[in-house]
């Protein structure tokens, strides 16, 4: 994914990449390093966006939600921006990230990457750029994505109680 990113971006004067929290920044960390040492780009710009208030379900709870911490220090503005989480499955997370993002500003053009698609499922039109792997999965698994110690993904598939 580093490698189209650089084939399509090339200088990434332009170009911002923006972990959504709390997932999706581990992969965009790994993304961004290494994009700085394979091909020597050394300013890229990186954030983390907490899209937690911008959810449709954040009020239908009875848990409290802590937000995670919002770190861009730089504009939006005419920036072309990658989107980058960990898992693609309904899409509502990308698109409470998309009504987060706008409030910073009008980027050029917004991107997508994520590591797994899950492909069925999908309650809006939302696809990735760039993508890892899509996987079948149905829609009682959970999918895990370990970046921080092992560098793994697990499917969990949970079985159905019939009883």
């Amino acid at each position: 994914m580093a490698f189209e990113l650089n084939e399509n971006h090339n200088d990434f004067s332009k170009c911002a990449l923006i972990g959504l929290q709390p997932r999706g920044i581990a992969l965009a960390r790994k993304i961004k390093s290494i994009l700085e040492q394979t091909f020597n780009h050394d300013s890229i710009k990186y954030g983390e966006l907490d899209a937690t208030f911008y959810r449709d379900d954040f009020r239908r709870s009875e848990k409290i939600l802590i937000p995670n911490s919002i770190e861009l220090d730089f504009q939006i503005e005419d920036l072309n921006i990658v989107l980058v989480d960990d898992v693609l499955y309904t899409g509502r997370s990308v698109r409470s990230a998309l009504n987060a993002l706008s409030d910073f500003g009008r980027p050029a053009k917004t991107e997508l990457l994520t590591l797994i698609d899950r492909r069925f499922k999908r309650e809006l039109p939302i696809q990735p750029d760039y993508v890892g792997t899509n996987v079948d999965t149905r829609a009682h698994d959970k999918v895990i994505v370990d970046l921080d110690k092992e560098n793994k993904v697990w499917i969990i598939t949970e079985q159905e109680n019939n009883e």
